[in-house]
């Protein structure tokens, strides 16, 4: 009679460290198939140890709708160009740096004054290896609703730099493309050229006009277009004493007709800043939309996207 009991502890001691194993393989397993993701693999058919959760890998459900997004999103972007006459859809560009280049300033004058070695930097590109553009659009002249529809269906950012005397007719058209994601600048309040004016006359355009776009689109701005491109030291020193940190100017112009370059070799760089303007049919010979087929088409086909220029600042 000993011997059976001792027997039957035995088989049943046996049983006992078996059956833990199976449930201790079992968890195992169902924390790979978690972890893996494998397709292929089903892991609802393990069974948990009991006392423990069941554990299954995540639904690919979230994936694929990502996935549809961009492909609904792609397909979007080609209707668009289609509809537009462009010959194929824009370039994405990558994702913002995490962290921002360093703008390296042009040239122009010798800073004599310790107060004046962080002016705002002037420059026409910025330091990226990737092949991308920036669009800035001068002035304001035009209104052309058309553009607002083009600009917003094909997902292509700018960067507006408006003058009182051409936008104050009616600043709702520059709201409307503010609140599809661009950026609005300052261009001075007259668009004059501004090395020809003292300091506190240049105080007066580049800052009097950061009130008007703080009251009119609810905020002042951290860049300044000098017109024409032209500025001095006073130019920079005005701006900076009423917030301004950029003064990018330009590379290349596009035009309804044609392209002008900065350099001699005539062709794009990784960062550089396009500029034109907002005109139409009283300047031009064409539109805005024609204006920006002409320079969507040729970026594209150098294997160029756009990019937001405040992305990189």
């Amino acid at each position: 009679m000993t011997v059976v009991v001792q027997n039957d502890k035995k088989r049943l001691r046996g049983a006992l460290r078996r059956r833990a194993a199976l449930h201790a393989g079992l968890g195992a397993l169902a924390v790979t198939a978690l972890v893996s993701g494998c397709a292929g693999q089903d892991s609802t058919a393990v069974r948990p140890a009991p006392g423990q959760q069941r554990l299954q890998a995540p639904p690919a459900r979230a994936l694929d709708s990502y996935a549809s997004r961009l492909a609904t999103s792609a397909a979007a972007r080609t209707a668009a160009a289609k509809r537009w006459g462009l010959s194929q859809a824009p370039l994405l560009p990558p994702p913002p740096p995490a962290v921002k280049p360093k703008i390296h300033a042009r040239a122009g004058f010798e800073v004599d004054h310790q107060e004046d070695w962080d002016l705002p930097p002037v420059f026409t590109t910025v330091p990226t290896k990737d092949k991308i553009l920036f669009l800035t659009i001068d002035d304001g002249a035009e209104k052309d609703p058309a553009f607002l529809r083009m600009m917003s269906e094909l997902k292509v950012p700018y960067t507006a730099f408006l003058s009182n005397y051409l936008v104050q007719d009616d600043y709702g058209y520059f709201r409307k493309a503010q609140a599809q994601g661009n950026t609005l600048d300052n261009h001075t309040l007259h668009h004059p050229y501004l090395p020809g004016l003292s300091y506190d006359e240049q105080k007066h355009e580049i800052c009097d006009m950061q009130d008007i776009m703080q009251k009119q689109f609810g905020k002042r701005p951290r860049m300044l277009r000098p017109p024409y491109g032209n500025y001095n030291q006073d130019t920079l020193r005005a701006a900076k004493s009423c917030g301004i940190r950029y003064a990018p100017i330009w590379n290349e112009e596009v035009y309804v007709d044609h392209w002008e370059f900065r350099e001699d070799d005539k062709r794009l760089r990784p960062g550089d800043i396009v500029l034109t303007h907002f005109r139409g049919r009283d300047e031009w010979d064409g539109t805005m939309a024609d204006d920006m087929r002409r320079f969507l088409n040729y970026a594209t086909a150098e294997g160029y996207a756009v990019a937001r220029l405040e992305d990189y600042l």
